[in-house]
């Protein structure tokens, strides 16, 4: 698969090279806020150039997308929660926090992607930017619902009634879904994409420096420091399990799937906005979910979460899984 030679980009070897560093115990650190600095600047430059590509955009075709984003965003979850329960191998509420995370999205993978298809010269469409803002909540609240119906059977079996106080659950749910819809993260991007879409274009040209010079060095430093942070997780294997670890890989595959389908057959994106679509649909969340989950479900296993996401789904989506998804949309519109 000649794709798969597009991935020999500064930005998956920096990935690489911080895996190396981890591995080799070298005494490279990063500054703590570093990582979170980079990720508010990358989401600014994608939500700026995508929010003034999206103002010259058709409007029927960006609300179809976000149609299906939620769509995408409220069944992802879903589907890995039945995987996972099938399994019988974690608990309920440790597959509502893990499943939450499978159904929002990472934009540390949806940018390697755009790097893979600038590299590969492909083209695409800005609208799945939109649905990148779109599809980080959903899955957030599926997450919190379907952890609550299990808290729910849990106490049914077992009723403690100092835990079913109902005023006091409404009010933490709800503040979950002001924070799931208010995530920095999310009002970054989209916050960016409404002054790209309003601004004028002589101000976005002005802004070009910074929003395409010096995109791929600021994405080689993220990725870097990502690459550290997988193989850090990979040491909690063992931790995870081999069941686990093969739903880690399972799981994108089968989010790419759809999301390949719903791109080409549904939205009719060309070969290169398919792919994002279908990367939408494989990656798992490892900033703004994991938090989230903290505070919501503490029922649930961290170790579980962020192992799978960030030390297995991460890299397998960087490494293998976007070459295949471009495959398998090439394949679907049969070029």
């Amino acid at each position: 698969m000649s794709s798969f030679s597009n991935l020999l980009i500064p930005a998956v070897l920096f990935f690489a090279l911080g895996v190396i560093a981890r591995v080799i115990k070298s005494d490279l650190r990063f500054p703590p806020d570093l990582a979170k600095v980079l990720s508010i600047y990358l989401l600014m430059a994608i939500g700026l150039h995508g929010g003034y590509e999206l103002g010259k955009a058709d409007l029927a075709t960006a609300m179809n997308a976000i149609f299906w984003a939620l769509i995408l965003g409220f069944s992802m979850p879903i589907i890995g929660y039945l995987t996972l329960v099938v399994t019988r191998k974690v608990s309920p509420m440790d597959a509502a926090a893990i499943s939450a995370h499978y159904g929002s999205v990472s934009a540390g993978t949806f940018l390697t992607a755009i790097a893979f298809l600038d590299n590969s010269q492909v083209t695409y469409e800005s609208y799945p930017l939109i649905m990148l803002a779109v599809m980080e909540s959903p899955a957030i609240i599926v997450g919190l619902l379907l952890a609550a119906m299990a808290r729910k059977q849990l106490a049914a079996k077992n009723p403690k009634p100092a835990d079913l106080d109902d005023d006091n659950g409404g009010t933490k749910f709800s503040s979950l879904l002001h924070e799931a819809f208010t995530n920095g993260s999310v009002v970054v991007l989209i916050g960016s994409m409404v002054i790209g879409a309003i601004s004028q274009p002589s101000g976005i040209e002005k802004l070009k420096p910074f929003i395409d010079d010096i995109f791929m060095g600021a994405l080689c430093l993220f990725l870097f420091e990502m690459g550290m942070e997988a193989a850090r997780r990979i040491k909690e294997f063992k931790k995870v399990g081999p069941v686990l670890a093969i739903f880690g890989v399972v799981m994108p595959i089968i989010g790419g799937v759809v999301g390949a389908l719903v791109g080409v057959m549904v939205l009719d994106f060309s070969v290169g906005g398919a792919t994002l679509v279908a990367v939408l649909g494989a990656s798992a969340s490892y900033i703004a979910v994991p938090p989230a989950m903290r505070l919501a479900v503490p029922e649930a296993n961290p170790s579980f979460y962020l192992t799978l996401s960030l030390g297995i789904t991460f890299p397998f989506n960087v490494l293998v899984g976007i070459p295949l998804y471009y495959w398998f949309v090439q394949y679907l519109v049969g070029t």
